[in-house]
């Protein structure tokens, strides 16, 4: 299993331009780029485990980044899709904008490798320059070259 995420980021599934500003037409928008995945076994029934672990608290993890995610067996590996918003995304059950939403999935009977990456992730966007340069990112190309640079600077390079 790679704790890095930029090894599941792939330039399909990153939007860096959201329309939505509704937390659930958002969620969609970005859930929506997993559909037809071949690790996603039921697009519908991951999607409808995503909108219930939205709906059970809130999935913001503050400085305006929001991780929305399921594990469910409807995946076969992890799944990320990534969400950028120059307006940001209201998340009302926490009353907090969001500018970038990373979408995960998981299978059910994994969770360490989930637990892995949600530190992964934290790490990635405390800091306040990192985040900045996500969101400064021009393509999706750029976005996941920002990733690689961030996690080399925190773990070192890939041996």
């Amino acid at each position: 299993m790679a704790t890095r995420l930029s090894t599941l980021l792939v330039r399909e599934h990153i939007i860096l331009s959201l329309q939505g500003t509704k937390r659930t037409v958002a969620l969609q928008e970005v859930a929506k780029l997993l559909e037809g995945d071949p690790n996603v076994a039921n697009f519908a029934g991951f999607y409808n485990e995503l909108l219930a672990r939205e709906r059970l608290d809130t999935t913001c993890l503050g400085n305006e980044v929001a991780l929305p995610h399921a594990r469910t067996e409807h995946v076969k590996k992890i799944v990320l899709a990534v969400g950028r918003s120059t307006t940001g995304v209201h998340f009302e059950n926490s009353n907090q904008n969001v500018r970038l939403m990373f979408v995960l999935g998981t299978p059910k009977n994994n969770p360490t490798d989930y637990l892995i990456l949600v530190g992964a992730l934290c790490r990635l966007i405390k800091d306040e320059s990192s985040r900045a340069a996500l969101l400064a990112a021009p393509t999706p190309e750029a976005f996941i070259a920002t990733v690689v640079e961030l996690e080399n600077k925190l773990l070192g390079p890939v041996k």
